[in-house]
C-alpha cells in the first residue's frame, strides 16, 4: 500500500509540477556545447541566494542578448552583462555575477575549448571528478554543481539519478523515500522528476496541491 501512495504521490507531482529549470530558462537541454553552457549559466544564477523565477529570468534575458555561447558571453562588455541580468530583475547579485560569468567562459574556453562535453570526457563518469572540473568555473560551488548535474542527467544519464540535497528535502516534505536509487524506482525521467522535488522543497503550497490531489486517487 505505501508503495502504491508513493507512486500515486510522485506520478501526481510530475503531473503538476514536472517542468524542469532548464524548460523554465527556454533551455533546449541536448548533448551538444551551447544548451550545456546555457544550463552551466543558469545553475550559477540559481545557486545564489535569490528566487529560483529570478534567475530563470535573469538567465532568459542574458540568451535574449546572444550570450549564449563561452564566446559571446566573454566578448560581452561587463556592463552589457549587468544590463541584461538588471533585466531579469537579478539586481541583488548583478555586478559580481557579472564579472563572474566573463572570468568563467574565459576559463570554459581556454580549459575546454567551450565544450562543456571535453570536462565530461575527462571525468569518464566520475562524478567527484566531474565536480572537481566544474568547479573549476568562478562562480560554481557546490551549490551550483549539484543543479547542474541535477538537470544534465537528462543528457548525461552516467550521472543518474541525481536527487540532490534540496530534492531529498522535498521528497521527505512529500513523505517520499529519501534514497536516491529508491526514488529513482519512482520515475523514468529523474531530471524532471528531481526538478519537481526542489520545486516542493522550496514552496509549501506545491506539497499541499500535490497531496490534496493525490489523495483524490487516479484522475483527480
Amino acid at each position: 500500500m505505501a508503495r502504491t501512495t508513493q507512486a500515486r504521490t510522485a506520478a501526481t507531482l510530475l503531473d503538476r509540477h514536472g517542468t524542469t529549470y532548464a524548460a523554465d530558462a527556454d533551455i533546449t537541454l541536448r548533448d551538444t556545447p551551447q544548451p550545456l553552457y546555457q544550463l552551466l549559466v543558469l545553475s550559477l544564477l540559481l545557486s545564489a541566494r535569490i528566487r529560483a523565477d529570478v534567475a530563470t529570468a535573469a538567465a532568459r534575458a542574458l540568451f535574449a542578448h546572444g550570450l549564449r555561447t563561452p564566446k559571446a558571453m566573454e566578448e560581452a562588455s561587463w556592463q552589457e552583462r549587468v544590463d541584461a541580468l538588471g533585466e531579469g530583475h537579478y539586481r541583488r547579485y548583478d555586478e559580481r555575477t557579472a564579472t563572474q560569468l566573463g572570468d568563467g567562459a574565459d576559463l570554459i574556453r581556454a580549459e575546454w575549448s567551450g565544450d562543456l562535453r571535453k570536462a565530461r570526457d575527462k571525468a569518464n563518469g566520475d562524478a567527484r571528478a566531474l565536480t572537481s572540473e566544474l568547479r573549476e568555473v568562478p562562480g560554481i560551488g557546490p551549490t551550483g554543481v549539484d543543479i547542474f548535474l541535477r538537470e544534465a542527467q537528462a543528457v548525461w544519464p552516467e550521472y543518474a539519478p541525481r536527487f540532490d540535497a534540496k530534492a531529498l528535502q522535498g521528497a521527505a516534505r512529500l513523505d517520499l523515500p529519501q534514497d536516491p536509487r529508491r526514488l529513482a524506482r519512482l520515475t523514468d525521467d529523474p531530471a524532471t522528476f528531481a526538478a519537481a522535488l526542489v520545486r516542493a522543497a522550496l514552496d509549501k503550497k506545491v506539497v499541499d496541491d500535490v497531496k490534496e490531489h493525490a489523495s483524490r486517487g487516479p484522475g483527480s
